[in-house]
């Protein structure tokens, strides 16, 4: 089983202050995990390149896409930072970094589309899911994962392809863009309430959202999963599968209260690799979204590669 591993050195340079919990480090342990477990050699890298915005306009509006090109190229240029919310911080580097982030996205789903590795995780910052069809929010700029889905549904063919969310906060940005586009299945489990308060009334009919209270653990979360996402998945028969890989549930992470661990990220990771395996020919992209716990995400980011690796 192949597995592509895309990243690139632009998007640890997107900085949004110090004490930030979205920061430049996550990705840097991460490698560090996979180098220090030999688990790098078992993937295919890649270079992720930077985003054509047509594509992104498939997700977000012209005028959201050009706002935010015009913002974070004059801080590019002038050298300066600015918050777009208390939460959300540009620097100079910020627009290099969106672009490769949402990049890899749809590169990722062109190599598995074109057969040329069978599924792949894309470790890239800033994270998407909270990126509305018009606002930046919530750490996120463009919203990859949407982006990569649209790509795939009108750009490469695709008729169904669905969408698996499980940070631990609700995916709103997705939704807002996905509800009610029939191609599209939108599965998500998290802790409500919780930012941005939302998800408990889905948007749209082909959203499947599980609001949770704060300490649930991984074996509840497992049964929800078991009897709500998984019936309707095998429903949908999804030809290719999403994952906004959040691993801010965990329970040592702080800017959650849930409670799984790195055996329940990969439970989840097989589940998806199972619907894929019988309606997608295995093929999944998954996105790295939240983790702010930097031994955490990167033990679950490496049980989570090792999943699709097949290792």
């Amino acid at each position: 089983m192949s597995t592509a591993f895309i990243s690139h050195p632009d998007c640890q340079r997107h900085e949004m202050g110090a004490g930030h919990p979205e920061c430049p480090q996550r990705l840097a342990a991460i490698e560090d995990w996979l180098i220090g477990t030999g688990l790098d050699v078992a993937l295919q890298r890649y270079d992720a390149a930077s985003v054509d915005l047509a594509a992104v306009e498939r997700a977000h509006s012209h005028h959201h896409v050009a706002h935010l090109r015009d913002l974070l190229e004059s801080l590019a240029a002038t050298g300066e930072s600015r918050a777009l919310d208390p939460d959300t911080i540009a620097n100079p580097y910020t627009w290099s970094a969106t672009l490769r982030a949402a990049g890899a996205a749809v590169q990722a789903t062109d190599l598995v589309l074109d057969g040329q590795v069978e599924n792949a995780f894309c470790s890239v910052r800033p994270p998407g899911h909270h990126a509305t069809r018009d606002q930046a929010m919530g750490f996120c700029f463009f919203n990859n994962v949407a982006i990569a889905a649209r790509h795939a549904l009108d750009r490469r063919g695709l008729r169904r392809v669905a969408v698996v969310d499980f940070d631990v906060h609700h995916g709103n940005g997705t939704e807002d863009i996905l509800a009610g586009d029939e191609r599209v299945l939108m599965v998500g489990i998290f802790q409500h309430p919780l930012y941005p308060y939302s998800g408990a009334v889905p948007k749209g009919e082909n959203m499947i959202n599980l609001p949770v209270p704060a300490y649930t653990k991984g074996g509840e979360v497992r049964e929800m999963i078991e009897a709500m996402w998984m019936p309707a998945l095998e429903e949908f028969r999804p030809e290719m599968i999403f994952i906004s890989a959040g691993f801010d549930a965990h329970r040592d992470d702080d800017l959650g209260q849930l409670g799984l661990t790195e055996a329940d990220y990969e439970w989840i990771t097989l589940r998806v690799m199972d619907v894929a395996r019988r309606h997608a020919k295995g093929r999944i992209v998954s996105c790295l979204e939240g983790g702010y716990h930097l031994g955490a995400l990167a033990r679950s980011v490496g049980v989570h590669l090792r999943a699709l690796a097949g290792l």
